[in-house]
């Protein structure tokens, strides 16, 4: 059975630059991008909404027909698929967390170096591609 979660690569305007949203999780002592599973009855979408919530303290909006997807097997030995979206960060402040224990807002090269997992920092530099603009909405 493959375990189903979703996320988002968040971004903030800081001017020249988007600055990404990256998490460490003190359970794991890695860096990732805010995800988890998605509920019985609920899209992703709306999982990777609470997720960001929950995990990052912040809320935004999710840019249309922005989403890849990836799989892994996780540290359970799970096959587990994630379905990131792009989500342009609009109110909320991070607290620490059971799950988290601090976030970092980076420039995108600096977020996908910063990322423990290589198909994290994928996610983000295919998110990222600056083909489609991250305004639209």
């Amino acid at each position: 059975m493959t375990v189903r979660a979703a996320g988002a690569v968040v971004v903030r305007d800081s001017g020249s630059t988007p600055l990404v949203c990256v998490v460490h999780r003190p359970r794991y002592d890695d860096w990732s991008l805010p995800k988890g599973k998605i509920d019985k009855g609920e899209s992703e979408e709306d999982a990777a909404r609470r997720e960001v919530l929950e995990e990052a303290g912040v809320s935004g909006l999710l840019v249309a027909n922005r989403r890849t997807s990836t799989s892994y097997i996780d540290n359970r030995g799970r096959d587990k698929s994630v379905t990131y979206f792009l989500m342009k960060y609009t109110s909320g402040r991070f607290t620490p967390n059971d799950e988290v224990d601090d976030i970092a807002w980076l420039p995108p090269d600096e977020a996908a170096a910063r990322l423990t997992y290589k198909h994290d920092e994928l996610v983000v530099r295919q998110l990222l591609d600056d083909s489609q603009g991250i305004t639209e909405a």
